[in-house]
């Protein structure tokens, strides 16, 4: 199949649209970008222009005749060739249930008509770094498989250093500091450590898991990478589109971490990573997100942390005192916490830091 043509050093959008005028805009705002953008009118012309322009990112209208954006969606994220593409859903839909159908068919995010340029332009700029931050943490990835075991040491702590250079950007745009994220770890693992005196943990918690889990922590949030600084950073009580974009990054984040790993000795804390990035805000009574586990389903870890990282922000970013953090998380306790965690949290809190 013949590739389409074009300049090497620009990042190719596929922009899917059954209506000209949309299409033609987005056209203009992606060349404006300095991207390259191919256009399709149709799922059917689109699922051919992939495979002939291999495109960085996909922006897909949802309602188009014959195949819709939903479908199209779902075809590319089951082919292994395709699954990858990062794709933006472009729509005058806004209701809650469309956006959020979109993110679960995997899609990474949602934009809505009429365009607004800076925002459109915000949006591909934010996907398609997260892709190249992607391509090369895989390429890291490989390389790692083909290493002498004293290298595979070596780059696994170059690997952790580079993504907590990422989280550390992803808790900047969220207006947490890096002593917060430094805090964030240390307590889950004293927390861990009062747990393996608990006989309702001590088979659980290994030394070497109160080592895991302290590195992997501050990787919670590492999917605030791909959302949107001004979402991140906005003041005041955010919308039900906004707050379903935020929510996204616990996938992301999960997605990201999967992508870099290796079934090895040197990285067990990247599996631990995983299930802290995408279930940390499940809620032990199956309220929150984003699968709506209850109880023991919920990951270990992903429970530890979400005890500290409450304890850390109330008593960080709320400036509230030990003793108010923990009256506050008293009342939360059967609703978001593990109570028997959360019991040996208010046991041990005096030696957090």
């Amino acid at each position: 199949m013949a590739k389409v043509g074009k300049d090497k050093d620009k990042e190719t959008i596929l922009i899917v649209d059954d209506v000209e005028t949309n299409r033609v805009i987005l056209e203009e705002i992606i060349k404006d970008m300095g991207g390259f953008p191919v256009l399709a009118e149709s799922g059917e012309e689109a699922l051919v222009k992939v495979g002939e322009c291999d495109p960085q990112l996909i922006l897909s209208d949802i309602s188009m005749p014959g195949m819709d954006g939903y479908e199209l969606c779902r075809i590319l994220k089951n082919d292994e060739k395709t699954k990858n593409i990062p794709i933006v859903f472009i729509s005058a839909f806004d209701a809650p249930e469309d956006i959020i159908e979109g993110f679960s068919l995997g899609g990474e995010d949602y934009i809505t008509k009429p365009f607004i340029p800076e925002v459109v332009k915000a949006r591909v700029g934010v996907h398609l770094r997260l892709h190249v931050a992607r391509r090369e943490l895989k390429e890291m990835n490989r390389r790692l498989q083909v290493s002498v075991s004293e290298q595979l040491k070596q780059m696994e702590l170059e690997k952790k250093n580079v993504l907590y250079a990422i989280a550390n950007i992803a808790a900047a745009n969220s207006d947490y500091t890096e002593e917060y994220i430094k805090r964030l770890g240390y307590n889950c693992g004293i927390l861990a450590q009062g747990m393996q005196l608990s006989p309702v943990f001590e088979d659980k918690i290994s030394d070497t898991y109160i080592d895991t889990i302290e590195i992997a922590a501050p990787l919670c949030d590492v999917g605030n990478i791909g959302i949107p600084k001004e979402i991140l950073q906005k003041k005041g009580e955010l919308t039900e589109e906004e707050s379903s974009i935020i929510q996204n990054h616990t996938k992301i984040g999960a997605k990201l971490l999967r992508d870099i790993h290796v079934n090895s000795d040197y990285n067990d804390y990247i599996s631990v990573s995983i299930d802290i990035a995408h279930y940390h805000h499940e809620n032990w009574d199956g309220s929150g997100y984003p699968d709506g586990l209850k109880g023991e389903q919920i990951p270990l870890g992903a429970q530890i942390v979400a005890i500290v990282d409450r304890y850390c922000a109330l008593t960080e970013k709320d400036a509230h005192t030990r003793e108010e953090a923990l009256e506050i998380m008293s009342k939360e306790a059967d609703k978001r916490f593990n109570p028997d965690i959360f019991k040996i949290c208010c046991k041990i809190s005096r030696q957090f830091c």
